[in-house]
Parts: structure tokens; C-alpha cells; sequence
């Protein structure tokens, strides 16, 4: 079998790799940077034995459909996972065109490319949560969409299109609802690691406040390697569908500052600014999945708890 990953360098596509070549498949990544040291690395601390040699990564603008239909029709895939494009929703406020542009671009020169190759792979393709509307209860596969951002527009707008894709040629293309999964690979500018980052500098007298927001937000946080397995039992399955992907349990911004701060033994309480400027206008008080579907249909959920998940972001973050 022939997987393609997009956005491979990301803690997705780092996962699923790492997943795939566990059973010796052949792995063709494709990334924006030319640089894949840290990627290589990554996966060498995830597994050290890890054999390099079957992982090809190809440096192709996705945005560039003449790109992208030559190489589909020279690998033809059986597999396509797309992480690709921004995943930022502060990113997408600051540049809403571009962001938004990308998202969508990427995705549809892709699926014709696909389509216009007579190549239809097993597609799994990453929505997100940020699609739905302000909700207290539990999101399901049938809770109602209305995105805030440029971001969850064209995620929203990409997901309805999955499911046109899936009628009109009898494709197995899936769409993953992935609710907030964080790692140890994170960028710092993601909520863990700045709250992270700040503790290290106050334990070492480098910063004296941690300003965030909120303290109340509730999020359904997950270890983004707990998504991998499902994500590949998705996108095998022969019958295509969407799926929430996501722990079922919701955790507060100040939960989870009280653990990163107990972890270097601070007292959480001295150190916290609030800056409700901070937040985003129309920002859900509460974003928690309902993963019924997916329980049901691959007997899967979550195995790391987020206290695990943090002590294993704050430990890379020290090593490194």
C-alpha cells in the first residue's frame, strides 16, 4: 500500500508515521519546509528504531494544482491523509484571505486531481471542532455548524464538500471532526506550551505573570497520538463517514494551569493575569465532543489523560 501524507512534518502527520511504519509501509510525506531535520528527529524519539528509508518527503505546493495533478497521477496513492494548511485560528483572523484560501485550495486540488487521474484512495480528511455553533451540550456528528472564523469557514466548507464527493462517485473520502489534540511536538505558540514556557521562566525568575484570557473555557482536550490509530481505522474502513474524533471530557484553562504549575511546584494563584481583550469575539464557553459514533463503530477512545499528556509536553520541553 501507498500513503500519502500532507502536512507530514505536523504532530499528526509525525504520528501517523510513526503508526504506519510500525507495520513497514511506505510513506510519502509532502511538506511546505525544505528542512525536515526536526521532523526526522522527532520520529527518531518517538522510535529508535525506526526505519528512515521507507519515509519520502516531497517539498510540493499544494495551493498549485498543475503540482499536485502530476503527482498524483505519478504515485497514485491508495491512501491520502490531509493535515495540510494553516492550522491556526488566530493565524486565519490575522490573514482570513489567505488562510482561508489555502484550506480550501489545497483540499479541492487534491480531490480533482484524484478525480480527473481516475484515482480514488481511501481519503481520510481533518475537520475540526471549531466548525460548530455555541452549544452546552455535548457535540455530536449531528450538531448544528456555525464557524467564527476564517479558519472553521473553510474547514466547514471542506467538510460539506467531503460529503458531496462521497455520493457523487461512490468514494471512500471520510472526514475526521478532530476536537483540540495537543503534543509534545507542538509550536509555541499553542495554549500548553506558552502556559508551559511561562512557568519554566517564572521557576527560573525569567518572568513574573502568566496572562491569559480565561480561566473558565472548557476544552476537550487529547495526546494527538491517541487520534492516530482511528484516524487509519477511518479512513480502511470501506464505508466512508464523518466522525467525531475527541476524548468526551472537558477540561478548564485554569485545570490546566493548575497542573503545569504543580508540576515545578508553584502556586498558580500569584502568577495569573486575566486579559479578556484576549479572547476571541463569539468564542465558545465550552467546546466538548460527544465520540458515541466512533465508540460504537471502531471501539475506540482515548487512552492518556491530560495530565499525562502534560507531563509529557512539559518533559520534551525540558530535555530540548
Amino acid at each position: 500500500m501507498k500513503y500519502l501524507i500532507t502536512g507530514i512534518t505536523g504532530q499528526d502527520g509525525l504520528f501517523l508515521t510513526n503508526y504506519l511504519q510500525k507495520e513497514g509501509n511506505n510513506v510519502i510525506g509532502i511538506s511546505r519546509s525544505k528542512n525536515n531535520n526536526t521532523f526526522l528527529s522527532n520520529l527518531k524519539y518517538l522510535n529508535n528504531k525506526i526505519d528512515l528509508n521507507n519515509i519520502e518527503i516531497k517539498n510540493i505546493n499544494l495551493t498549485i494544482s498543475e503540482e499536485v495533478s502530476t503527482f498524483i497521477s505519478e504515485y497514485k496513492p491508495d491512501y491520502i491523509f490531509n493535515f495540510s494548511g494553516p492550522s491556526s485560528v488566530y493565524e486565519s483572523i490575522e490573514n482570513p484571505i489567505e488562510s482561508k484560501n489555502q484550506i480550501e485550495n489545497i483540499f479541492l486540488n487534491l480531490v480533482d486531481s484524484c478525480s480527473q487521474n481516475n484515482c480514488f484512495p481511501n481519503f481520510f480528511q481533518a475537520s475540526s471542532s471549531q466548525m460548530f455553533d455555541i452549544s452546552e451540550n455535548k457535540l455530536n456528528e449531528e450538531s448544528k455548524f456555525l464557524p467564527k472564523s476564517p479558519y472553521a469557514e473553510a474547514k466547514l466548507n471542506v467538510h460539506l464538500k467531503v460529503g458531496d464527493l462521497r455520493k457523487r462517485y461512490d468514494w471512500n473520502i471520510n472526514s475526521g471532526i478532530m476536537f483540540n489534540h495537543e503534543s509534545e511536538f507542538r509550536d509555541n505558540n499553542y495554549l500548553f506550551m506558552k502556559i508551559i514556557n511561562i512557568a519554566i521562566k517564572i521557576k527560573e525568575n525569567k518572568e513574573t505573570k502568566l496572562t491569559v484570557g480565561s480561566l473558565d473555557l472548557i476544552r476537550d482536550w487529547s495526546y494527538a497520538a491517541d487520534f492516530t490509530e482511528v484516524i487509519h481505522s477511518i479512513a480502511s474502513d470501506p464505508i466512508g463517514d464523518d466522525y467525531v474524533i475527541g476524548s468526551g471530557k472537558g477540561t478548564t484553562i485554569k485545570e490546566v494551569i493548575q497542573i503545569i504549575f504543580s508540576y515545578f511546584d508553584l502556586d498558580w494563584e500569584k502568577y495569573i493575569n486575566i486579559d479578556k481583550k484576549l479572547l476571541r469575539k463569539g468564542d465558545s464557553e465550552k467546546i466538548v465532543s460527544e465520540p458515541k459514533k466512533i465508540y460504537e463503530k471502531f471501539n475506540w477512545k482515548t487512552e492518556t489523560s491530560v495530565e499525562n499528556l502534560i507531563e509529557k509536553c512539559i518533559k520534551f520541553k525540558l530535555k530540548n
